[in-house]
């Protein structure tokens, strides 16, 4: 793990980058799965996917399920900005910025 990396980071940008490749590699990526893995509030996870993920050309798209508006999952269409191999590359990085432990 780079030191000099982590420093280097921004945590807003790694928040996105984080909640992009939870959408690709969770099953059925949905709120609250997203909420549980980064122990981020609701309104948190749902602003990064409404607001912050676009600005940056991502394109996720919310596929229902059932009848409820909030039954269903997100997927991910298009990294935009963001390298997908570099996220991955680098993902000990981005959760050591954001505190966060994926399991």
């Amino acid at each position: 793990m780079s030191a000099e990396l982590s420093s280097q980071l921004n945590p807003t940008i790694c928040r996105r980058m984080l909640i992009a490749h939870l959408i690709e590699s969770l099953p059925k990526p949905n709120n609250p799965a997203l909420e549980e893995v980064t122990g981020w509030p609701r309104r948190t996870v749902q602003d990064i996917i409404a607001k912050g993920l676009p600005g940056h050309g991502t394109q996720v798209e919310f596929v229902q399920e059932g009848v409820r508006n909030n039954d269903g999952y997100y997927t991910l269409h298009d990294w935009g900005s963001f390298d997908r191999d570099w996220v991955r590359d680098h993902l000990a990085e981005i959760c050591q910025v954001l505190d966060v432990t994926l399991e």
